[in-house]
């Protein structure tokens, strides 16, 4: 399945005239530690699967979905007999749609969906994805315009979902939309200047919360520390330049918001599971 992988890196392989790819995959075979740049949605049809992100193992069973991040380092392990979607697809021309971008700074990745912890949406997405087999293989009119409205539809429904993923009674519904819209906007603004020193006292106060207040419901949201947060989005920003070997782990590691290329080096291990250099190693490879 993996046709183009130079070092961990995988070049996807799109569909001609298009900027996505499907295998309904039943090979029993393994991929080792890779990482891309598109989405990619695992859904099994026959039998279970395991994934494995940052040392974390999924064992997908039957109707499982998993999406897996742009830059996610992992791993897939098939059993002897079965069946599964494998769905890569392109960001990039979705990206612009303001609500979708800062979406996907605050879903984790990967994101598990399953019957039992998203009982409300996992049928719809579950739909979707098999409407998308249906298309690819029939090469139904305006293929590409009709996944994409597909794959729309599926981060719509998260983030409904993620609106409404705590309980509430109709009284404090007005409330936790302003809450929810406040903190999409706090995880933009985050993502865009996460290179500054960006301290959690001021970030609270622009919100207009106390400093444990807004931890708490930080947290409660993104379901991350206001801190990791903030890391992430400085890991990401950093590897997009380790990718260039004339800009030094040194100046990446200041460039990207760290004061020190110690913490720079802590910090990126804790969350890629590798260092710095390493990581540019292994993309060199290609």
């Amino acid at each position: 399945m993996i046709e183009n992988l130079q070092g961990i890196t995988e070049t996807v392989n799109f569909r001609t005239d298009t900027s996505f790819r499907l295998y309904v995959n039943d090979e029993c075979e393994n991929y080792p530690s890779h990482w891309h740049r598109p989405l990619e949605i695992i859904m099994p049809i026959e039998n279970n699967y395991k994934v494995v992100c940052h040392n974390t193992e999924y064992i997908l069973q039957e109707d499982d979905i998993l999406l897996i991040g742009p830059g996610i380092i992992h791993e897939l392990y098939a059993p002897p007999v079965g069946k599964r979607l494998i769905f890569q697809a392109s960001l990039s021309i979705i990206m612009n749609i303001k609500e979708l971008a800062s979406l996907l700074s605050i879903l984790p990745s990967p994101l598990l969906i399953t019957k039992q912890n998203m009982p409300g949406i996992h049928p719809r997405i579950q739909q979707l994805l098999l409407q998308i087999i249906d298309d690819y293989q029939n090469e139904n009119s305006y293929l590409e315009s009709l996944i994409y409205s597909r794959i729309l539809e599926m981060f719509s429904l998260l983030g409904q979902n993620k609106a409404i993923f705590h309980n509430m009674d109709t009284a404090n519904y007005t409330k936790q939309k302003e809450y929810t819209d406040k903190f999409i906007a706090i995880c933009e603004y985050i993502t865009t200047n996460c290179t500054k020193d960006l301290k959690l006292e001021d970030v609270a106060k622009m919100a207009g919360f106390s400093k444990y207040h807004f931890s708490r419901l930080f947290k409660e949201f993104t379901s991350v520390s206001f801190y990791k947060f903030v890391n992430t989005k400085r890991i990401i920003t950093a590897e997009n330049m380790l990718i260039n070997p004339d800009i030094s782990v040194t100046e990446v590691a200041t460039s990207s918001g760290f004061n020190t290329l110690s913490s720079f080096i802590r910090m990126f291990r804790i969350i890629k599971g590798c260092t710095p250099t390493e990581f540019r190693n292994m993309h060199c490879l290609c």
